[in-house]
């Protein structure tokens, strides 16, 4: 069953007639067909209107829409001959981030990528994309393993944020992050990361210190979440909207911010809609990035990508 949003309501009333009237016999005055034709129209005009002009905390309810492309459709749709790679080699196997090696039209790569899970299962098995302290071993092994075979790193992001439980603080949550970022700014392969749906905190930033961050349009991406924001700065829940403004976390202002490099644009009604578009889109952003930085000099690589993120903190907001 499709999920419509707080914003899509009327969109939600016109596929309801349109599916009613898709039951209905096509005896009798009414010609079923172009009625549903004129409903439809109707229906892509909403849409345009209602995707042109959404609130950051409406771009915030679209990028965890629950129907919006995970990790693996990502992989399904672009990636070849994936071979998935478990385990950090010292504790366990974390399912909230995948990695493997694999091939992208034509690259081999190694490919990582947050999953949170469709069904109900998978999003407990995957802890709806959290990752443990594990998990960010994983990626840094991963990206070594990159390194040492010469093998470009994608990474795809999408989580809430690393997870917060005790466990994890014990096994040493906030170490593990800043290795991951370590790891990806000494690489001296090129890395490109893609922000698909939510890209929250360091647990987002442990696999997005790359050479180019692409980012879906209706994506997210920020520091905190707008509720933790609104809960540390108004002690309320009432604030989240004015949060979600506060931080700038949509790819229109990241991209003024010099935070992200490309805009990935979504098919009409955002990639939930249609992820095959979507992912194709994605795609092709992502070879575009790759053919500039393939065979680039990997000591070149490695201080633009250190400069890349000491610029960051020097543009302001205005």
């Amino acid at each position: 069953m499709r999920v419509f949003l707080d914003f899509e309501k009327p969109i939600a009333d016109l596929e309801g007639k349109i599916e009613e009237l898709r039951h209905l016999s096509s005896e009798g005055d009414i010609n079923i067909a172009e009625e549903v034709g004129k409903l439809q129209g109707k229906v892509e005009r909403q849409l345009r209107q209602s995707y042109q002009k959404l609130t950051p905390w409406q771009k915030v309810q679209v990028a965890r829409h629950p129907d919006r492309p995970h990790f693996k459709q990502v992989l399904s749709h672009l990636v070849e001959d994936f071979t998935p790679l478990a385990g950090d080699r010292s504790f366990g196997e974390d399912q909230a981030i995948i990695g493997g090696i694999g091939r992208f039209r034509g690259y081999s790569a190694v490919i990582i990528g947050n999953e949170k899970g469709g069904t109900t299962e998978e999003r407990i098995r995957h802890n709806f994309g959290m990752a443990k302290p594990e998990g960010y071993r994983k990626a840094r092994r991963l990206m070594e393993m990159a390194e040492r075979f010469r093998l470009p790193v994608l990474t795809f992001v999408d989580t809430a944020g690393a997870y917060p439980g005790i466990g994890a603080e014990e096994r040493g949550q906030a170490e593990a992050i800043a290795k991951s970022i370590e790891a990806c700014l000494s690489l001296q392969v090129p890395v490109i990361a893609s922000v698909v749906g939510e890209g929250g905190s360091g647990g987002a930033v442990a696999l997005a210190a790359a050479n180019r961050v692409l980012m879906f349009e209706h994506a997210i991406y920020s520091v905190i979440s707008p509720e933790g924001c609104a809960s540390i700065l108004w002690r309320s829940g009432e604030h989240t909207k004015d949060a979600a403004e506060a931080l700038k976390l949509t790819a229109q202002d990241l991209k003024k911010l010099g935070v992200i490099d490309e805009i990935v644009p979504e098919p009409l009604g955002a990639a939930h809609r249609d992820a095959g578009t979507a992912l194709s889109s994605l795609g092709d952003a992502v070879e575009a990035s790759l053919r500039q930085l393939v065979g680039t000099d990997g000591g070149k690589l490695k201080a633009d990508r250190r400069r890349k993120f000491l610029e960051i903190g020097k543009k302001g907001l205005a």
